[in-house]
């Protein structure tokens, strides 16, 4: 467990990071490419370079539900529902309203889409723009909140092991023998309770040891996982089932999940505080707007994809090995000046996140 304060706000920040930045570079390596009739040498590279990226960044919104279990299923927390909520809806619901007209303006304006009123409620109704999925995933989890608050503290770890265990195959396992089994029992024994699994996670995590080495080699089982079962499925089965194994409650993902979230939280604070203080600093800044810099990066991303400021970075122009970690870096990069520029705007602070 932690010791002090400044100790969990470092490992708060650092998985944070991480997860902001595998975010990005999911997103840049996944950029949209031309659909090609023959594989030559140079678009296996890119498929292998972009797959292989794409399963190294599958944790990344499971290190956030992990962490926001963390945070706020302690036992510690009892605070009144009104209270909870009120905190909930401060965090997201001004961000929100902030970012989804600037897509809608991105949209209109930088894409030329037509947006009739049926698209504006449509696009209230799903998401202004894809990423916005996850502030409707974690309304979802807020809500159970206050319940499973409850639940956790009055649990110990052997329950919560239990319910990470029956979590794990009816999410992760099952789903997988249902590829050779069609008829295997599935959700007519478990329950999906998919990314509140993650959310609960957390505080169990909080209080399990385990030796790095075996989480190194987890880590690298589980991200191996993905890239081969997503090779051998795509030569087999195809078609729906492409990305199966790239699914975030898959069971390769979970472990990788997992074992990355606990990696991360065995971080030394002082080492790094001492040794590399301005990484620490970027941490720290960047741990603290990982909401905004979540909302704002795809409009960084694409300008820089699209070549809106006169060049190009983008794996349809530039080596994917570099181009996808180097789009990551540039990304999170401007995105931080830009929302610091912004939070010097009294009246942006609130509304930018």
């Amino acid at each position: 467990m932690y010791r002090n304060k400044s100790e969990i706000d470092f490992h708060v920040n650092l998985v944070r990071t991480v997860a902001i930045l595998l975010v990005i570079l999911l997103h840049s390596a996944n950029e949209p490419h031309p659909i090609v009739t023959e594989m030559n040498q140079e678009e296996v590279f890119r498929w292998w370079t972009v797959t292989t990226y794409d399963s190294i960044s599958q944790p990344c919104v499971p290190l956030f539900v992990m962490l926001s279990g963390a945070l706020l299923l302690q036992s510690s927390k009892t605070e009144p529902m009104g209270v909870f909520f009120k905190k909930r809806l401060n965090r997201i619901a001004l961000p929100f309203l902030f970012w989804g007209i600037a897509y809608f303006m991105w949209r209109y304006y930088v894409q030329n889409e037509a947006l009739p009123l049926a698209s504006i409620v449509q696009g209230i109704e799903t998401g202004p723009y894809y990423h916005f999925w996850f502030l409707y995933m974690i309304t979802g989890l807020y809500l159970i909140t206050p319940m499973l608050r409850v639940l956790v503290a009055n649990s110990d770890q052997n329950l919560l092991r239990y319910s990470a265990i029956v979590w794990f195959v009816g999410t992760a396992v099952i789903p997988l023998l249902g590829l050779f089994d069609n008829n295997i029992l599935a959700n007519k024994v478990f329950l999906p309770v998919g990314w509140a699994g993650y959310f609960v996670m957390g505080p169990y995590l909080l209080k399990l040891r385990i030796k790095p080495v075996f989480l190194y080699i987890s880590l690298f089982t589980g991200i191996l996982c993905t890239i081969i079962g997503t090779y051998i499925i795509s030569l087999t089965l195809g078609g729906d089932y492409t990305y199966f194994f790239s699914n975030t409650l898959s069971a390769n993902v979970i472990v990788s999940s997992v074992s990355m979230f606990l990696l991360l939280r065995r971080v030394s604070p002082s080492k790094l505080q001492n040794n590399y203080p301005r990484l620490d600093w970027l941490i720290n800044k960047i741990g603290h707007n990982t909401l905004p810099i979540y909302l704002l990066h795809l409009i960084v991303l694409e300008t820089l994809q699209n070549g809106y400021l006169g060049f190009r970075i983008s794996v349809n122009t530039l080596n994917p090995l570099y181009e996808a970690p180097l789009a990551t870096v540039l990304t999170v990069l401007i995105c931080l000046g830009i929302i610091l520029a912004l939070k010097k705007i009294p009246i942006l602070q609130k509304v930018v996140g």
